[in-house]
């Protein structure tokens, strides 16, 4: 049976790894396991039917495949701790959400195994393997296939490092952006006692996405629940905005939204998981 390790077992390491345990060996690492939580990563280690190795290189040692899914801003240097650890029939799938010039300094790091980049271009909840994936680089294609034939959903993008992940990293800047703009309209609606009359004016503008149902609460809640990881992803999309010549003006906002949501949460001892069932609403009112 093909064995693949998990480097990173959050929310899209975890639920990615799940599902492949049932039709590989999957061993899992994560930086938590050295920390106060190991206990409850081992016990979701057990759930999802994974192996929780006790390090990085016991976890990566007969691992065909080798996903990174670790947050933007340790990504570099966890593949620049891996690659010295893989051997040349090897294989490091590098998920991130960094700057196309991450990737390619990441991409250095690897004398022997192979390197690839991996757009993920949804969220992985709820399409879980599902989940659009564009693969890039020197060996892409072939490994598109294989991955394919695991249940995942590839499609090859690009034969240079960085290309896809450019894609998804413009996209980031739509839909983060789009994130943090309907916290802050909406926290002040709140706050002004307008909320109705907003949101129904931003559904006869835009009668299709959704402002009278679910959306609001679905992405306030990305931010509540992600905000410091959708912050340390939005810094390298200001990066990639850097290194195109631009100045990022609108994505540099979207950091400092992002991250002062949990900043503020934190600062109140507010839990994600405690407000579930999850309405923008409850949270902004805590906030305000």
């Amino acid at each position: 049976m093909m064995q693949i390790a998990f480097i990173g077992f959050g929310e899209a390491g975890g639920i990615l790894a799940r599902d492949l345990a049932a039709r590989c060996r999957v061993v899992i690492w994560d930086i938590k396991l050295d920390g106060e939580e190991r206990e409850s990563m081992l016990s979701k280690a057990q759930a999802a039917g994974v192996h929780a190795a006790s390090s990085l290189r016991e976890a990566v040692a007969d691992a065909s495949l080798v996903f990174s899914t670790v947050t933007a801003s340790c990504a570099q240097e966890v593949a620049q701790q891996t690659a010295p650890l893989l051997h040349a029939q090897q294989t490091f799938l590098d998920l991130n959400s960094v700057a196309p010039d991450t990737k390619r300094r990441s991409a250095q790091s690897f004398t022997q195994a192979r390197y690839i980049d991996v757009a993920v271009m949804a969220p992985v909840p709820p399409a879980r393997l599902a989940t659009p994936l564009l693969i890039g680089g020197r060996d892409g294609e072939a490994l598109t296939a294989q991955l394919n034939a695991l249940g995942l959903n590839a499609r090859y993008g690009a034969e240079e490092v960085g290309r896809v992940s450019a894609i998804k990293m413009c996209r980031s800047v739509m839909i983060k952006g789009l994130e943090a703009l309907t916290t802050e309209c909406l926290s002040a609606a709140r706050k002004y006692g307008v909320e109705n009359e907003v949101l129904a004016s931003l559904h006869a503008s835009f009668p299709s996405l959704g402002w009278n149902g679910e959306l609001p609460d679905y992405l306030i809640s990305r931010v509540a629940e992600h905000g410091a990881r959708r912050a340390a992803e939005v810094r390298e999309v200001v990066s990639m905005l850097n290194d195109a010549g631009l100045e990022g003006w609108m994505s540099r906002g979207t950091v400092e939204t992002q991250q002062q949501i949990v900043d503020k949460m934190a600062a109140q001892q507010i839990r994600y998981a405690d407000l579930a069932p999850f309405h923008w609403q409850t949270l902004a009112d805590k906030l305000n």
